[in-house]
């Protein structure tokens, strides 16, 4: 009875959370619907709601924003705006800010959690994953004694939150693994084997040489 439980839990489980997350998210982008007209809304034009429409108008916003910022046209106008919203106060340095940020994890050729490496953390005698997130640069790098490198430590199980760390660079040990790979390795506590992605217990060692 016991081990038919225990299986039950190890199938539901997984099951269960991705439905969860995948209906957090739906629940979310569904909540575009609400900048349309209240006569432009399912519930008026068909007398119900549609889940999962607002995750299409979504996506479709996304693919003709990204469309038009890619012509000419689009470049000159997205320049345009971002002049007048540079002469904003206080909307300027978040704006630019955010976009820093997302310019770096989207871009192509940014190194931004493209590099997996081990730090010590929180102490000499525990390792830990981390990820690179860039270089000190300015001040900061000019006050520190040796090069580091800038690395964002994620929790468990959730790693949407972390710790943001500058580490000397030579206390870092860079790891060739995927980075989609380390986080499966980071959310299941370690269960899953850094390198193949598979569940450790899944991974048949094979028994020592008598010698």
């Amino acid at each position: 009875m016991k081990r038919y439980f225990l299986t039950g839990v190890a199938v539901l489980i997984p099951l269960v959370i991705t439905i969860w997350v995948l209906r957090s998210v739906v629940n979310t982008l569904d909540q575009t619907l609400f900048l349309l007209p209240l006569s432009l809304r399912p519930e008026a034009l068909f007398g119900f709601a549609i889940p999962g429409l607002g995750v299409l108008i979504t996506v479709i916003v996304i693919l003709l924003t990204g469309a038009v910022a890619a012509n000419l046209l689009g470049r000159r106008l997205l320049t345009l705006g971002e002049d007048l919203l540079a002469h904003i106060p206080v909307v300027n340095s978040i704006y630019n800010g955010i976009k820093q940020v997302s310019d770096t994890l989207f871009s192509g050729s940014g190194k931004a959690f493209r590099q997996v490496l081990l730090i010590r953390y929180p102490h000499n005698q525990c390792w830990t994953v981390a990820f690179q997130t860039g270089e000190p640069s300015g001040e900061i790098a000019a006050k520190l004694s040796e090069p580091h490198v800038s690395v964002y430590v994620p929790t468990t199980p959730n790693p949407t939150s972390g710790f943001f760390l500058m580490v000397p660079r030579s206390q870092i040990i860079e790891l060739d693994i995927p980075v989609d790979v380390a986080l499966k390795y980071i959310i299941s506590m370690g269960v899953v084997d850094p390198v193949s992605g598979k569940p450790l217990a899944d991974i048949v060692v094979p028994p020592k040489q008598p010698n």
